[in-house]
């Protein structure tokens, strides 16, 4: 192994760690570029004139081709090193979310918002394989649900203060900041990011702990086969983790896209208010996912089954997130932050989803299959804002808590009834495996 040391007896480093806090801030930047648009949408609304119909679509645009990109994002994630991806596709969604706040149509912001979702389309493909790359089986959930709490912490966090910024420089200073600071960001990943072969820092205890139980051969990369997609489609577990990712994600984008609108139209609570009152159920996503990542991997070492120690969070987050249908029942400001945060907890209980695509997809084709699976969870990015929209044309929100807690109740039996066993798919020449 090129300058390793080669004494595996010395302390492993922990370089993985440094590593995870560089993903966990781009995750906090990818979304923070995503859901700046719904702390502008009353305003913008107003300025530009757009009923629910319109924003409904604005807040769609993104997931159409965010949706459509994900399954060749995941090829490309597969092709490209994470290091020139990432910053590529970093600056290039930054620019888009800089010039939001430089345009006055509503088409303009449609394309801008489709073009982020291209850039973006690769991002959690990159996001899963990195940590793939870098941690054992026995600690990717805790990895995995640590840089997935970036899209909450992150918001908790970022809400009030984007708000804020609205309230000082209206919400074209809002896009503009907040797509300097991703060019910003971009240029420090590519400074500080490498594979764990290549990264200076890294010794051959901490190599040979990150590829624990793992035979190590020279990857060899393979030009793409159109047969290549049928791995991603055939197996029935699989088709079980798409839906349940999609049936998750519809719980996530209300949170991203209307739920600041309906506190303030739905509940009557104002801008700033609703800024700091709708940081605490991304707070509570936060928490659930950090300890579902914990938990499991405990379970993991404890010899639990990974039926139980990777599907019961899941199983359970998407239970809990139908609980958002108990806000349609209480006409008091804090007790709908109660249950809405209950819901989000689940959601983010339920978010290390993605330890499953590194576990059950045939090794050949993880980013692939991360590509679909992040497509099925993009195509509530789609469908939920613009069904949201009708449901709420008339300014009642309530229909749309209904639709939300039922597609979460749908995921729980896509888990109960099509993942079955957590193992990993192994491709044979025949193709006669069952699913």
């Amino acid at each position: 192994m090129n300058n390793k040391n080669s004494n595996t007896s010395v302390n492993p480093t922990k370089k993985r760690f440094g590593i995870l806090g560089l993903v966990f801030i781009s995750v906090v930047i990818n979304y923070l570029d995503r859901s700046n648009i719904s702390v502008a949408a009353t305003a913008l609304s107003n300025e530009l004139d757009l009923d629910k119909v319109k924003m409904g679509l604005i807040f769609s645009a993104f997931g159409w081709t965010y949706a459509s990109l994900q399954i060749p994002g995941g090829v490309i994630v597969d092709k490209i090193r994470a290091r020139i991806l990432y910053t590529l596709i970093l600056i290039l969604w930054s620019i888009a979310t800089l010039l939001q706040g430089l345009v006055s149509s509503f088409g303009a912001l449609v394309g801008l918002r489709a073009s982020i979702g291209v850039f973006e389309a690769p991002s959690f493909p990159i996001n899963n394989a990195i940590a793939t790359k870098w941690f054992p089986e026995e600690e990717r959930a805790s990895a995995i649900a640590f840089y997935t709490s970036g899209q909450y912490i992150g918001l908790a966090f970022l809400t009030p203060l984007l708000a804020y910024i609205q309230s000082e420089l209206g919400w074209r200073g809002l896009f503009i900041i907040s797509g300097v600071i991703g060019v910003i960001w971009a240029l420090i990943w590519y400074v500080f990011y490498r594979d764990p072969e290549n990264h200076k820092g890294v010794n051959q205890s901490e190599l040979n702990h990150i590829r624990q139980g793992e035979i190590v051969k020279k990857k060899e990369i393979k030009p793409f086969k159109w047969s290549d997609l049928k791995h991603a489609f055939i197996y029935k577990k699989l088709w079980g983790l798409y839906l349940g990712q999609f049936c998750l994600g519809s719980t996530f984008i209300f949170f991203l896209t209307w739920f600041p609108t309906y506190l303030q139209e739905q509940k009557g609570i104002d801008l700033m208010k609703s800024g700091i009152m709708g940081s605490i159920p991304f707070l509570g996503a936060f928490l659930g996912v950090i300890i579902s990542g914990l938990l499991s991997d405990r379970l993991m070492k404890r010899g639990i089954s990974k039926e139980i120690a990777r599907k019961a969070p899941v199983l359970t987050g998407l239970f809990l997130s139908s609980s958002i249908i108990l806000a349609n029942y209480t006409n008091s400001p804090e007790l709908t932050i109660v249950f809405l945060t209950l819901a989000f907890f689940g959601t983010g209980f339920a978010s290390i989803s993605w330890v499953f695509v590194s576990t059950i997809a045939p090794k050949e084709h993880i980013g692939l299959v991360g590509g679909v699976f992040n497509l099925m969870g993009g195509l509530s990015a789609v469908i939920v804002p613009i069904v949201i929209g009708i449901l709420a044309k008339d300014g009642n929100f309530e229909p749309a808590l209904f639709f939300i807690g039922i597609i979460a109740l749908i995921g729980f039996f896509a888990y109960v009834f099509l993942v079955g066993k957590v193992e990993r798919i192994q491709i044979v020449s025949n193709e006669n495996e069952n699913s």
